[in-house]
């Protein structure tokens, strides 16, 4: 006997296939929307710096000065006033380049025609010297030396002497002391110590890793960075007094 019923119809799978598809492309796009524009963003900060590696610098720069705003605003007239006459320039400046080195240091000396120059090229310029010696105890001696020959109005004398002739040491120190005319031994003065640990206070809060290290305006900047760059931070500086 024949069976009239018809067969049980199979579910249709291709529907639900379809659907799933469509979801799974649905959600696949909406990952690449919302992923593609940091990927590519990142691919365009990475072939930036490679074309460019200044870019790099320049943002390490801008954050190491933003860094130091606040000590720069809140010790602005310590960092930039002379102890007596230890500075170079202009009386009235338009702009003040602050220097603290130690006469020992090769990259201070290294430093000195750079801006010796900047002083013979603007005239609206003053360079202010602020001694840290850090590098043993003929440094501290020559420091010491060289804020009795400022507070008596010859700093320029003992300083450019004692660069000319080498290295502090004893007979060098006892060289530009006479040149001076001061005593070639240093005497005690709570004054000039008082200035010494100042300076190396501040330097501290500047972050100084070392001699030289340079502040004109809100730009710190640490080492024997050169003529160029003293010079652009001078003008910069200049522009925003």
């Amino acid at each position: 006997m024949n069976d009239d019923k018809a067969p049980p119809r199979r579910p249709n799978a291709f529907g639900p296939a379809l659907f799933g598809g469509i979801i799974g492309s649905a959600l696949t796009a909406a990952l690449l929307f919302f992923a593609m524009p940091a990927v590519l963003s990142s691919k365009i900060v990475r072939q930036g710096l490679l074309a460019d590696p200044k870019i790099l610098t320049e943002t390490v720069e801008a954050l190491r000065d933003a860094q130091y705003e606040p000590v720069l605003a809140a010790n602005r007239a310590a960092i930039e006033t002379p102890f007596a006459s230890s500075w170079k320039g202009a009386a009235k400046p338009e702009v003040t380049l602050v220097e603290f080195f130690d006469y020992a240091c090769p990259y201070c000396k290294a430093s000195n025609p750079a801006v010796d120059r900047l002083l013979q090229e603007d005239k609206g310029l003053r360079v202010v010297y602020r001694e840290l010696p850090i590098l043993g105890p003929d440094s501290v001696t020559a420091a010491r030396l060289s804020l009795q020959a400022s507070k008596v109005g010859r700093f320029a004398k003992f300083h450019d002497t004692l660069w000319a002739t080498g290295r502090p040491a004893p007979d060098t120190n006892t060289q530009a002391a006479q040149a001076a005319g001061i005593a070639p031994e240093p005497v005690p003065d709570a004054e000039i110590e008082t200035e010494l640990a100042r300076n190396m206070k501040l330097a501290g809060e500047l972050g100084a890793t070392g001699t030289p290290l340079f502040v004109v305006g809100n730009k710190v900047m640490n080492g024997a960075v050169g003529y160029d760059m003293l010079k652009d931070a001078v003008a910069k500086a200049k522009s925003k007094s």
